[in-house]
C-alpha cells in the first residue's frame, strides 16, 4: 500500500508539472520576444489554438505572447525617437514662474579689529614723577589727569613773572604820564616841540615792556602746566605707565591709551570686487567672539597689496562700551547695493551635457536651458542671475528633459512647490 501510495503521488506530480509547462512557451532559435516562441500546448497537439489549446486559453492558464510596441533590433536610442515622435504623448512637466527682484550685492571680507589709535600720553618737561593717577586698564576720558611731576621752581618761576609783569605795568603807567604831560607842557609852549619825539619813544618801550612780562608770565604757567599729564583721547590705559620717582625727559611716556571708541574692521578687499567699494557704504561685522556691530566703510586703498593682491580697506564702527577688543578675528559683510536677480530653490538647479550648471525652464512650449551665475546662497534659496527677467522655471522634471525638446508644462501645486523650496 505504501509503495502504490508513493506512485501515485509521483504520478500526480508529473501530471502537475506536465500540465504546467502545457500552459507555458517553447523558444526555438529565438533572438528576441515574438521570435521563435510557441506555445508548448500547440507542439503536443501538432496545430496552433486545438482544442486543448483553446481549452486552456479560456481558462486563462495559457501563457499568452504580446507582440512587442517596437523593433527588438532597434537600440535604446532608436526607441527613443521612436517613442518621442510625432504620434507619441509629450512628457509632462511641472514649472514656477520666477520674476527677478532687487537682489541684495554682499562682498564677505575676513580680517580683525583693530584700535582706531594708540596714542602715547609723552611729558613736555624735564622732571621726576610726583604721582601716578590710572592704572593699567582704567578708562579715562580726555583730559583725565594721568600723571603729575615735581614742580620745582616752576611756581617760583609763575610768581617771578607776575612781579615782572607789576612792575612794567608800573612803567607803563610812568610813560603815559610823562607823554601826556610833555604834550600839555607843548601846547603851551613851556616845552620844545622835540621833545615829543623821547615822550613817544618812553611810552613805546614802556608798552613792550608790560608785552615781554606778559609772555614771561604765560612762558612760566605753562612750564608749571606740563608738570600735570593729561590723556589727549579717550580709551583705555595700557602699558608702558610711569612709576613714581621716575624720571621723565620731554617726550618720555607717562602712559599709553588705546582707543577703542570707534574701534576699526581691518580687511582686504579681492581686486574682482574693488569697483564695487565706495566709502560709507553699510557693513555688519562679526567677531569670532559673537559679537555683532554694524558700521561704515571709512577707508579704501589706493595700491593693492603686494603678495594678495587685494587692497587694504577699514570699517569704523561704534564701540562705546569697550566690548570689541583689539586684534580680535571677525568677518564683515559689507552691503554694495542691488542688482535684479531670482531667488531659486536650490532643487531646480541642474548641469547640462557639457557640466554647465543652469536652469531649464519652458518657453513657447519648448525646454530651454540658460546657464546661471549663483551670487549668494540663502536660508530662503540662492540668488542667481542670467535668467530672463520672467521665467517659468521646470521644478520638476527637469533632469528628464534636454533643451529643445517640446513638453507638456503644468504649473505646480502648492505642495510641490514647497517641496522644491
Amino acid at each position: 500500500m505504501r509503495a502504490l501510495f508513493s506512485y501515485g503521488l509521483a504520478l500526480l506530480i508529473l501530471l502537475g508539472a506536465g500540465a504546467w509547462l502545457a500552459t507555458g512557451t517553447l523558444v526555438v532559435g529565438g533572438n528576441g520576444p515574438g521570435n521563435g516562441e510557441t506555445p508548448i500546448v500547440s507542439v503536443i497537439e501538432g496545430q496552433d489554438h486545438g482544442p486543448l489549446a483553446t481549452t486552456l486559453g479560456d481558462a486563462g492558464l495559457l501563457a499568452s505572447h504580446h507582440e512587442p510596441e517596437f523593433d527588438p533590433a532597434l537600440t535604446i536610442a532608436q526607441r527613443n525617437e521612436t517613442t518621442t515622435g510625432a504620434n507619441a504623448p509629450l512628457p509632462s512637466v511641472r514649472t514656477q514662474q520666477f520674476t527677478a527682484q532687487p537682489m541684495p550685492i554682499e562682498v564677505p571680507l575676513r580680517g580683525r579689529t583693530q584700535a582706531r589709535a594708540t596714542v602715547s600720553a609723552v611729558a613736555e618737561t624735564a622732571g621726576a614723577v610726583d604721582v601716578v593717577h590710572v592704572t593699567k586698564g582704567q578708562r579715562v576720558e580726555a583730559g583725565d589727569l594721568l600723571c603729575t611731576l615735581d614742580q620745582g621752581t616752576r611756581a617760583a618761576a609763575v610768581a617771578q613773572a607776575e612781579a615782572a609783569i607789576a612792575q612794567a605795568n608800573a612803567a607803563l603807567a610812568q610813560a603815559r604820564l610823562n607823554s601826556e604831560t610833555n604834550a600839555d607842557l607843548r601846547s603851551r609852549g613851556l616845552a620844545a616841540a622835540n621833545t615829543a619825539n623821547a615822550a613817544d619813544v618812553a611810552l613805546t618801550q614802556a608798552e613792550a615792556g608790560v608785552s615781554q612780562a606778559e609772555a614771561g608770565l604765560q612762558n612760566a604757567r605753562a612750564e608749571l602746566d606740563r608738570t600735570e599729564i593729561t590723556a589727549k583721547v579717550a580709551g583705555l590705559v595700557q602699558d608702558p605707565v610711569a612709576n613714581v620717582g621716575s624720571m621723565l625727559n620731554a617726550g618720555s611716556p607717562c602712559a599709553t591709551i588705546v582707543q577703542l571708541d570707534p574701534i576699526v574692521f581691518a580687511g582686504m578687499v579681492p581686486e574682482r570686487h574693488i569697483g564695487l567699494a565706495k566709502l560709507g557704504l553699510e557693513a555688519k561685522v562679526q567677531t569670532v567672539t559673537g559679537q555683532t556691530v554694524e558700521g561704515k566703510v571709512t577707508y579704501i586703498a589706493s595700491q593693492a597689496d603686494g603678495a594678495t593682491r587685494a587692497f587694504p580697506v577699514e570699517i569704523e564702527l561704534p564701540n562705546e562700551d569697550f566690548a570689541i577688543r583689539d586684534g580680535v578675528t571677525a568677518q564683515a559683510i559689507v552691503d554694495v547695493g542691488t542688482a535684479p536677480g531670482h531667488l531659486l530653490p536650490q532643487s531646480v538647479l541642474t548641469l547640462d551635457d557639457d557640466g554647465v550648471l543652469g536652469v531649464r525652464t519652458v518657453e513657447d512650449g519648448q525646454v530651454a536651458f540658460h546657464p546661471i551665475t549663483i551670487v549668494s546662497d540663502t536660508r530662503e534659496g540662492v540668488w542667481v542671475t542670467g535668467l530672463p527677467p520672467v521665467s517659468e522655471v521646470i521644478t520638476v522634471g527637469q533632469e528628464s528633459v534636454t533643451a529643445g525638446q517640446a513638453v507638456n508644462a503644468s504649473p505646480a501645486t502648492a505642495a510641490t512647490e514647497t517641496a522644491a523650496s
